[in-house]
């Protein structure tokens, strides 16, 4: 697995300085149920996602930059739940034992992660659903600051229609088939197939290929050698297959177009030089910022003018024109995130 930052750090702390430190004013004597208010420095945020994987390096950065532009107690990482719901559970028991007070977590199991941001509210802590929201139409969080993963894989199957000169076949390499936001996927490139009235062919959707590197290079090189020369693209919606396919088709030699995702070296490197024709980027760093911004916030008092409100944190199709300018684009609507939340999502006295 190739572990890399994917956002430069350039232009965060000046993103960051931005971040007003308005908060409310603690109330020493408050004998009422509910979360106590907090000053900025005595909020102490916990980032954790469901285990390790690139995608969400970039957001130990992001948290640390955070801590020291907004005056936080602390921020910390850990990516140690190793994709199981009840790990992940018990590493949030062990923070809180440990003094953090505000979460942001990516949940393991989409299905079940609202029974735990219940157990954490009940304790009074702030919690963001980050980078993934609870399957279904409740969530139970404050906030879900996510993807909208639907329209960026929609948006990514539209890139490598065109790419492949709108008719042809069309594979999918995407992630865990059960959960529910590779279905959300699933649709959004179905969505964009049958826009085309039949002139794009879904040739295969192969799921369960993002779980490391290793994986996923197995899987595109048994694509490619039983079905290579009946594909005319691969739309990639999942980190690793990605990678795979960017490297997997160059190899091979084939005509075949590649939309990726996310931004790993190999492929934007293969779109310098044309053996990748585009990828689809998302905004980790812009997920755990705002992320830490809105539970610090929340920490001091404010709320959230419609609890559980799920809020698309981004996503930028990326192609030769723009690979060495793009992250202005995700700086900025990192920025509109954050006024965002002061404006229109968050209630603060």
């Amino acid at each position: 697995m190739i572990k890399r930052p994917f956002v430069r750090a350039a232009g965060m702390a000046a993103l960051v300085v931005t971040l007003a430190l308005a908060g409310c004013t603690k109330k020493s004597d408050d004998t009422t149920a509910g979360p106590a208010t907090r000053t900025p420095g005595q909020v102490k945020i916990a980032l954790v996602p469901g285990g390790a994987h690139p995608y969400f390096q970039p957001w130990k950065e992001a948290g640390a930059t955070a801590k020291t532009q907004l005056g936080l107690g602390d921020v910390t990482y850990n990516e140690t739940s190793d994709w199981d719901q009840t790990k992940q559970n018990d590493v949030l028991k062990s923070l809180a034992a440990q003094g953090y007070n505000a979460f942001g977590v990516f949940g393991v199991s989409p299905e079940n992660i609202n029974a735990t941001f219940d157990d954490l509210k009940r304790q009074g802590f702030p919690v963001a659903s980050l980078g993934s929201c609870p399957a279904g139409d409740a969530d139970k969080a404050d906030f879900c600051l996510s993807t909208d993963v639907e329209q960026a894989a929609y948006k990514a199957a539209q890139a490598a229609i065109q790419a492949m000169g709108g008719s042809g076949n069309l594979v999918h390499l995407t992630g865990n088939k059960v959960d529910s936001n590779t279905q959300r996927r699933i649709a959004g490139v179905q969505k964009a197939v049958d826009e085309t009235g039949g002139k794009v062919k879904l040739l295969q959707t192969v799921t369960d290929v993002d779980k490391d590197l290793q994986s996923a290079q197995k899987a595109v090189a048994d694509l490619l050698a039983a079905k290579g020369t009946q594909i005319q693209a691969i739309v990639n919606t999942a980190y690793n297959p990605a990678v795979a396919s960017a490297d997997g088709v160059k190899q091979a030699k084939l005509p075949i177009k590649v939309i990726a995702i996310d931004d790993d070296q190999t492929i934007l490197a293969g779109i310098r030089d044309g053996s990748v024709a585009g990828t689809v980027l998302q905004n980790p760093v812009g997920q755990a910022s705002v992320g830490s911004y809105a539970l610090m916030k929340l920490a001091g008092g404010c709320t959230m003018t419609t609890p559980g409100v799920v809020v698309d944190s981004g996503s930028f199709v990326v192609t030769k024109a723009d690979v060495d300018t793009y992250d202005a684009d995700r700086q900025a609507k990192t920025e509109e995130l954050r006024k965002a939340f002061d404006s229109q999502y968050l209630t603060c006295k």
